[in-house]
């Protein structure tokens, strides 16, 4: 109702959040026929996925760190140390992740990234432009990627 009144307010409240999230996800599953079969079930969580590259010194020379969800992998982070840039480090790395969350039952993977980081990178690596976000932040241009292999 329009005329009703509401105390707004600002933030942070960890307690108020968890709730919201609670809240958010009871509505979700009670919405979604997807959503509802995967609850109480393994496939419910997100499961950490990380790869990593070390050189002869023991230094870090790659990583990948993300997680998979029902039948997703979700990359948030890829990382190439400009030493090994390409050496195929990169995509080695990539690989790595897709075929791991392969052997977890996932049969897609979704990632972001910034227009001066590595969208022609994931192109080659068979990504598919699916939303562009310009401006974001200001200046440069967000890109999300998907890639199928069922």
């Amino acid at each position: 109702m329009v005329g009703r009144m509401f105390l707004i307010e600002t933030g942070e409240d960890k307690d108020r959040r968890d709730l919201l999230r609670r809240r958010l996800l009871d509505t979700n599953t009670a919405a979604s026929p997807v959503l509802r079969a995967l609850r109480g079930t393994p496939d419910e969580r997100e499961l950490p996925l990380h790869v990593w590259a070390m050189d002869e010194a023991g230094d870090m020379a790659g990583g990948l760190a993300g997680h998979t969800w029902t039948t997703w992998l979700h990359v948030t982070y890829l990382w190439v140390d400009e030493r090994y840039r390409g050496t195929g480090l990169g995509s080695r790395l990539l690989a790595e992740a897709e075929a791991t969350a392969g052997g977890r039952g996932c049969r897609a993977a979704r990632l972001e990234t910034w227009d001066f980081q590595a969208p022609d990178f994931y192109r080659k690596q068979g990504y598919e432009v699916a939303c562009v976000i310009p401006d974001y932040p200001p200046g440069t241009t967000e890109y999300t990627l998907t890639k199928r292999w069922d």
